[in-house]
């Protein structure tokens, strides 16, 4: 009788296109989205945790297919006894999730609805280095009013919580442009109900960031050799037809005036076009009234990512100061968050326009930024770790730590092996615990204990003489009754 096959053992590994997060960066997360959430809060933003999966009617950009929805969505069909079921999916953002709750919930939510939401999200598309599968997202949203206001709040809101989090001012800018003025270009260029060459133009906008000026020329024109000299056809437009665009893109000037009357010029007599103009007009004014210049938020027509998808206002915060790439070339950080406004997202479910702005911040991003300008520690502060001398007196072991916590410090007692006390200090480096406190039976006869800085000892270690060393002690004895008091000075100490 063959014996039976075993089961192979699964694979300790992470699936492609996510990753584990551990301590220090969660810990960093979620003080950043309460440092965030705070400041959202104080603008009157109610919190709203709605389901990480939602149907794929429900989320509406992708549709059903045969056997499954279109990539980019995590998505599954629910079978019921009958054997048909709804197609469910991981939320791909927390706004279309946010239509659904205010087309449900609208009668007894109030109007404007002002919600922030933050969490993950997914999206299956092909992974990539620093492009993952499971990102977290953290969005504020005004559903309900049409009033350029809105979009002013989300604006100053934006520049409040960069700085709160830690972007000093002067190293970000939030830059603010309408989809509604495009719209009057294109009605310019006599494109108005050609939606085919609209969606070409607009493809082609949207490389503006990377190809520039000559390039968008040349690409809505007779077309363009790239990088690796392939030929890119053009979209075919005359000269004069593609000058609105150009006029468009470049309408930028010293103050928010110049800007406007350059951007009239682009529009021509488009009417919609001109309503663009003077909500960008409005959201300047307000913003000005709130002590808003334009070293933190400015009109800027080069703003051009997510016009396709936004119906009015659109506004990006970029951070300004230099990193170096992994090539070693010096690069502007770039983006970390974006927003505008959709006026008819939640029409899909009610048949009824509601008007909607709102703004969502790269987390991972911005974390990566703090980094980069070192206002977070690349590694985190460990505990303090109380050692063991003698595992009979673990209750006086107890006692200590839990004079630590309750004065406010991380603490630990060491709950491994105690009989090598090397492995113990071993254990509080791993754990980059800034002390570590020694009560042997001596201590406790005596009523001392030893308190050793575990920081400065490894400094010491690096360079310092042996006079050097005796000169600054990194292990402390003092009596039982100051451990809490010592303890306190070290840690204020080495911040």
């Amino acid at each position: 009788m063959a014996k039976p096959k075993k089961q192979p053992r699964p694979k300790a590994v992470t699936p492609k296109g996510f990753r584990d997060y551990f301590g220090q960066e969660v810990w960093q997360r979620t003080e950043m989205l309460r440092t965030i959430a705070d400041v959202y809060h104080r603008y009157g933003f109610d919190a709203l945790e709605s389901s990480a999966v939602e149907t794929v009617e429900a989320l509406g950009k992708f549709l059903p297919d045969v056997d499954r929805p279109n990539e980019g969505v995590f998505a599954w069909q629910e079978f019921d006894d009958g054997g048909n079921g709804d197609w469910m999916a991981l939320r791909y953002d927390l706004t279309a999730p946010l239509a659904r709750v205010y087309a449900q919930h609208r009668n007894d939510l109030p109007t404007p609805y002002r919600r922030y939401a933050m969490g993950p999200v997914w999206r299956n598309e092909k992974p990539g280095p620093g492009r993952y599968r499971q990102f977290y997202q953290c969005d504020a949203d005004t559903v309900g009013t049409a009033s350029m206001a809105a979009d002013a709040e989300i604006c100053a809101m934006l520049s409040d919580t960069l700085e709160t989090v830690g972007i000093p001012r002067g190293d970000y800018l939030v830059r603010v442009n309408n989809r509604k003025v495009l719209n009057g270009v294109l009605e310019a260029m006599g494109l108005g109900e050609d939606a085919a060459a609209r969606d070409n133009v607009l493809r082609t906008i949207d490389k503006f960031d990377k190809v520039g000026e000559a390039g968008v020329r040349e690409l809505l024109t007779k077309g363009r050799l790239d990088a690796s000299g392939a030929f890119i056809d053009g979209v075919g437009l005359s000269d004069d037809q593609a000058e609105p665009v150009i006029a468009f893109l470049t309408s930028k000037a010293a103050d928010t005036a110049g800007t406007l009357a350059n951007l009239r010029a682009a529009v021509g007599d488009s009417k919609i076009g001109a309503d663009g103009i003077a909500e960008l007009e409005q959201i300047g004014a307000l913003l000005d009234a709130g002590g808003y210049g334009s070293d933190r938020i400015e009109i800027d027509p080069s703003v051009v990512r997510g016009l396709g998808y936004y119906t009015g206002p659109v506004y990006e915060a970029e951070l300004t100061f230099e990193i170096f790439d992994e090539k070693g070339r010096k690069r502007q950080f770039g983006s970390v968050s974006g927003g505008g406004r959709y006026d008819d997202l939640v029409k899909r479910f009610t048949g009824q326009e509601v008007p909607a702005t709102g703004v969502s911040i790269g987390v991972d991003r911005l974390l990566a930024a703090l980094r980069e300008k070192g206002r977070i520690a690349a590694q985190a502060t460990g505990p303090v770790v109380v050692t063991v001398m003698d595992r009979d007196r673990m209750a006086d072991y107890q006692a200590m730590v839990a004079e630590l916590r309750n004065a406010g410090i991380r603490a630990e007692v060491y709950l491994g092996n105690p009989k090598n006390f090397g492995n113990q200090l071993k254990y509080a480096d791993k754990r980059n615990s800034p002390i570590a406190v020694i009560e042997g039976g001596d201590e406790k006869a005596n009523g001392i204990v030893q308190i050793k800085d575990l920081i400065l000892g490894a400094k010491i270690a690096e360079s310092a003489t042996l006079e050097e060393w005796k000169e600054r002690p990194s292990q402390f004895e003092v009596p039982r009754g100051d451990l809490v008091a010592k303890v306190r000075e070290i840690l204020d100490s080495q911040d």
